[in-house]
């Protein structure tokens, strides 16, 4: 009987934390563990770039809550998972990057590829660690994903030295278990409550946090038993279904949106599930002068522009749950349609926008058409973020798709593969920019591996538009920003993938519903117009003021 090693613990480890699936790249100091992986129920899937499978297992870990895995070896392997790794950490989604390393007799000294790696990973995890002894895989394995799936969660790291992980050992994987989040004490409900009841004109502000915590279903029973009308951020899309008359809309594009959604007249806001890291509360509360109740999953960030008067912490669910008992039909309602107004007649108004190259509301209305309630949109990021956050139209939770913590280009492709090992029943579409497109669509050759159907959608201007837009408005030119690009249908072809150019704008909304129906990954080419977003900028009143 072959000797149990070290790494075969560790893969039993992750199976007792319910892995399905690891994403990376194998290397020589991952032998042991691939060895290991070979003989277990986890999906070890190979990807073209450590990036796209660290994004992979962000996006996994995002829509399931239980943290993803992605694999690099030492040196470069690990160094290429760290943008994707940077991406969950900011945008609140567990993960665990796993990382092999040279032996531990060489870290003392210059080395052959040897680069400290918990140094590199510190700033951007919330916990890391090196497996310097077999005997502790069980507690780092279970610390690891406790860190990564608890509130926050967040991206966790553990590096595998080679001989460590072919060493002799014996041992279990420690169990699971489920840590129930606090709840706030009766009186500071209460005075919550007052507050709220007292109010002239409250709003509430709804992000990530609440879809993170299942309160999805409590936020909209919350809404209906008060009235109190709620906007929602970019990663909070969904929460309230766009066409509630109590959606404000997504606020986070542009310094105006807050005051179009009724935030400058508010006294009081709620700050529910709101992540500072999207958009920052300078935005909303430049004077320092509403009050503000906090309600979330821990305690508030410092900020000078967010210091709550009440602070509740603890499970969302449960809390709005109370708190909506205590406040029904609050007197007073504040908020204001102004800014969903304009975009969504704007996002309506499309559907008669012949004009090609195709402007960028006609392009999402046709998405939007195609798309059912729970079908799944990724946005990469660029200027197609921008009009994908502020005016694609949601109804659920987690059906739109944005990177915005730390809004890293790159992101759709990769993600769009784990969207669909998640939801292999519901349909995606990737929107991409020409230039972020790029970065990461050698993941097309696993989507097709993987029999992942979904369809790319790229917008092709041949620049970086949203620095173009930025540039021209700041020095009336733009430099830089102009490139050229290779055949896109060819290149999907070469893959195996089907793809068209779009001629029409009509051409693109029939090319888009039969692409649905395939039952392997495609892509459509769609010339785009971005000379619109002068004019909308103009309409809202305010100047873009983040990516």
């Amino acid at each position: 009987m072959a000797e149990r090693r070290a790494s075969d613990l560790f893969v039993e480890c992750l199976e007792a934390e319910g892995v399905r699936h690891v994403f990376g790249i194998p290397g020589e100091e991952t032998l042991d563990l691939n060895e290991s992986l070979s003989k277990s129920s986890i999906d070890f899937v190979p990807v073209r770039h450590e990036q796209g499978g660290a994004y992979m297992a962000d996006v996994y870990g995002r829509l399931t809550g239980h943290a993803g895995v992605c694999l690099g070896t030492l040196g470069p392997g690990a160094l290429n998972l760290v943008t994707a790794v940077a991406d969950a950490y900011l945008d609140r989604a567990p993960l665990v990057a796993l990382t092999g390393q040279g032996d531990l007799e060489r870290m003392h000294k210059e080395s052959h590829q040897y680069i400290d790696l918990l140094r590199v990973m510190r700033p951007i995890t919330k916990w890391n660690a090196r497996l310097s002894d077999p005997a502790i895989i069980p507690e780092v394995v279970r610390k690891a994903f406790k860190v990564a799936e608890g509130e926050k969660p967040g991206a966790t790291h553990i590096e595998l030295p080679e001989d460590v992980m072919a060493a002799p050992v014996d041992g279990a994987p420690l169990p699971r278990h489920r840590v129930e989040a606090p709840e706030p004490q009766a009186r500071e409900l209460l005075r919550a409550a007052e507050i709220i009841r007292g109010a002239v004109k409250p709003v509430a502000l709804a992000g990530n946090g609440v879809i993170r915590g299942g309160a999805t279903p409590a936020l909209r029973e919350f809404v209906r038993a008060t009235g109190i009308p709620v906007a929602e951020t970019f990663m909070g899309k969904g929460l309230l279904p766009y066409d509630d008359p109590k959606a404000l809309g997504a606020v986070g594009l542009q310094a105006g949106d807050y005051a179009m959604a009724g935030f400058d007249d508010a006294d009081v806001v709620l700050a529910i599930g709101y992540d500072l890291v999207e958009h920052s509360p300078r935005h909303w509360n430049p004077g320092r002068d509403k009050r503000i109740v906090c309600i979330d999953s821990v305690p508030a960030e410092t900020d000078a522009h967010f210091v709550p008067e009440v602070e509740l912490v603890g499970d969302i669910y449960a809390i709005l749950s109370r708190l909506g008992a205590e406040c029904r039909h609050v007197p007073h309602r504040g908020g204001s349609d102004r800014l969903s107004h304009v975009v969504l007649s704007r996002f309506e108004a499309a559907r008669d926008d012949d004009s090609f190259p195709v402007q960028p509301p006609r392009a999402l209305w046709e998405i939007r058409q195609a798309l059912g309630r729970e079908d799944i949109l990724i946005s990469d990021v660029g200027l197609h973020k921008l009009w994908i956050g502020r005016m694609f139209p949601a109804f659920e939770p987690n059906t739109v798709l944005i990177a915005n913590g730390l809004a890293g280009m790159g992101f759709a492709v990769p993600a769009a593969v784990a969207a669909k090992l998640v939801h292999p029943d519901r349909r995606v579409v990737t929107v991409n920019g020409d230039g972020g497109f790029l970065m990461n669509m050698q993941e097309l050759e696993t989507a097709t591996r993987l029999r992942t159907p979904f369809v790319n959608v790229v917008w092709e201007n041949r620049q970086y538009g949203s620095i173009v837009w930025k540039q021209d408005k700041k020095f009336g030119s733009h430099f830089g920003v102009d490139f050229t690009n290779p055949d896109f249908v060819a290149l999907a072809e070469s893959f195996g993938l089907p793809a068209w150019r779009c001629e029409s704008a009509a051409d693109f909304g029939d090319r888009l519903r039969h692409a649905l129906t395939l039952d392997l990954p495609s892509l459509i080419v769609l010339p785009i117009d971005y000379s619109l977003d002068v004019a909308i900028s103009e309409d809202l009143g305010a100047e873009i003021v983040s990516t």
